[in-house]
Parts: C-alpha cells; sequence; structure tokens
C-alpha cells in the first residue's frame, strides 16, 4: 500500500469540495461561522501583513465608475485575500508566495481561427491603446465580494486588432503554468494550466476589460500579473488570470471549473440570485469589509449585458 506523507501547508481532504476540487468554497462557509465581527478582525490581520502600496505607477486616462457610488475595497483587502490556487488554497497564500512569478518579459500568444495570429510582448500590446481605469463590482462564486479600480485595456477592441475570422465563435485563455514558479500548485487539486472562455460576443462587450494594473498601480502577481481578465457581470473565477495564450476557437472551450465539476461551475456563470450553487444560496453577498449581507443583484448589477442572453434560460445555460 502506497502511503502518502503531505506536508503541513497541503490542504486537507476535508477542504476538498467537491472530492477533488473547490477546496476554498467550504472554507469560506466555515470561516463565515465565526460572525462578522471574526471575519473583520481576520481581515484586518490580514490587511496588516500586507503590502501599503502596490506596483509601478500607471498613468491611465479615461475613469469610469462602474459601480455606481459604492465604496471601493481597501488596496490590503484586494491584495490579501485572494484565491490563485497555483499559489496556494488559503486566502493570503498567494500574497505570500506569488512573489516567486516572473512577470517581465511577458509574451501573450493570439492563436486560432484569426487573420492576424502573433506572438506579442505585453508593452507592445498596450501601445496602441490608452489605459484606462474602471471600478467595477466583482463577485465571488463563494459568496463575498469587493470593488475594485482596475486599470486596463478593452477586450473587444484589444482582440479586433488580431482580426478574428467568421469561424471564431467562442475566445479560450489560458494561463502561465511554471512548476518552478508555482511550486505550490501540486497541491491546487485543478487540472492546470488554468483554462476559461467566453462567447464571442461576451469578449467583444464594451464591459468586458484586461486589466494591468489596480489602485493606479501595476497588478500585484497574487491578483493576476501582469495581465487578467475581468469580466464583471460573471463569477470571479472566470477573469483568469496570468494570461499567456488566448485562442479563437470554433467550439465551446474547456473551462477548469467546469471541467472538474460542471455541476456547480457552469460555462457562463452569469451571476444570478435566482440560480442558487448546489450547495449555498446566491441571492446575498458579503462585501469584504461590511458587518452585514446585502442582496445579489442580476448580472452583478451590470444589466447592459442581458441582451446577449437574450431567449436563453438562465437556469440551464448557467
Amino acid at each position: 500500500m502506497l502511503i502518502r506523507i503531505r506536508p503541513p501547508s497541503a490542504v486537507q481532504s476535508s477542504e476538498i469540495t467537491p472530492e477533488s476540487t473547490n477546496r476554498n468554497r467550504r472554507r469560506f462557509l466555515a470561516e463565515m461561522g465565526i460572525g462578522a465581527v471574526g471575519a473583520l478582525a481576520l481581515s484586518s490581520a490580514r490587511a496588516a501583513e500586507a503590502p501599503k502600496t502596490g506596483g509601478e505607477p500607471l498613468k491611465s486616462g479615461k475613469q469610469s465608475k462602474l459601480a455606481g457610488d459604492e465604496t471601493v475595497t481597501p488596496f490590503e483587502t484586494v491584495s490579501t485575500y485572494n484565491n490563485y490556487y497555483e499559489f496556494g488554497t488559503d486566502k493570503e497564500d498567494p500574497s505570500r508566495n506569488a512573489h516567486t512569478l516572473k512577470t517581465r518579459p511577458w509574451t501573450l500568444s493570439v492563436e486560432g481561427e484569426c487573420e492576424a495570429p502573433a506572438q506579442v510582448a505585453l508593452d507592445d500590446l498596450l501601445k496602441p491603446a490608452a489605459l484606462e481605469e474602471r471600478i467595477y463590482r466583482h463577485r465571488c462564486v463563494e459568496a463575498w465580494s469587493i470593488v475594485v479600480p482596475w486599470v486596463g485595456i478593452p477586450l473587444g477592441e484589444t482582440l479586433k486588432r488580431f482580426k478574428p475570422t467568421s469561424k471564431a465563435k467562442y475566445v479560450a485563455f489560458e494561463t502561465i503554468y511554471d512548476k518552478q514558479q508555482m511550486p505550490e500548485a501540486r497541491w491546487s487539486g485543478l487540472q492546470l494550466p488554468y483554462v476559461e472562455g467566453l462567447r464571442i460576443d461576451e469578449a467583444m462587450h464594451p464591459l468586458a476589460f484586461l486589466s494591468v494594473g489596480m489602485y493606479g498601480k501595476t497588478l500585484p502577481n497574487q491578483n493576476g500579473a501582469p495581465l487578467r481578465l475581468t469580466v464583471p457581470w460573471k463569477y470571479g473565477f472566470k477573469s483568469i488570470k496570468s494570461i499567456v495564450r488566448i485562442r479563437f476557437v470554433e467550439a465551446m472551450p474547456p473551462t477548469t471549473w467546469n471541467r472538474l465539476q460542471s455541476s456547480e461551475y457552469g460555462f457562463y456563470s452569469n451571476v444570478n440570485p435566482q440560480v442558487q450553487h448546489p450547495r449555498w444560496s446566491q441571492r446575498s453577498e458579503r462585501r469584504l469589509g461590511e458587518l452585514f449581507k446585502r442582496d445579489t443583484l442580476m448580472f452583478n448589477g451590470y444589466p447592459e449585458v442581458a441582451s446577449l442572453y437574450a431567449g436563453m434560460d438562465l437556469k440551464k445555460f448557467y
């Protein structure tokens, strides 16, 4: 009989749902059992250990306050409460471990059903576009949320530069996976590299965003440096981090969480309070730093995307 001895930092079997996936989903619910005051205390403790500034300053022009007048979540919270399983399965692990990720130089491969495929350096990707700041709500499937001022460029306008053909029905994204830079990834329980996808019209929607910074500075590694997707009307796991490959494809691409547990993590995964996760309700959420829960908004409060799903059964096509 083979006996496997795991290090103390490894994720425990009791934390894994379903079976061999989704560690933090159950842990989050357990943490909520400590009560709002305890949650705030934990948040404050993490913030005390966090770096007080981000990366290099970024110059952005247009600012869009796309979360109404809601208060922006403190940088210290956003940079220390993360899901990035390649750097650990506890919320604070990525902020401690992601320093091993080398984000420069960085090359993005754009391939598939397009007329102008390319291997493009990140700086060259950004040169033709003016950086924008967009304040978006971010809603995790675990029922917590934050409000973040992202800095980046519109996804759709960027994709058009590679001239997708009429066969491009979907856009597939892939994150970096390097065992040397990500030694904790072996305990993640995920099939890596992490992959995600959008329908082409979703990717071209004006709200879809490629983020290279937040709070006016370059992204911290744990938040997806140097390039991440930001899709504010979908649950957070759709906003893939540290992107190295984009492919235009004809068929719906596989996505990491859907591939592991399709009954819990659909391809679309639009924020919808009427469609509960099989193990908890999505009707309410806890904004990090707040005492009380708030109602979850349909499409996370971005009704302008509703036309993308006209005629679709959003319970069936979750």
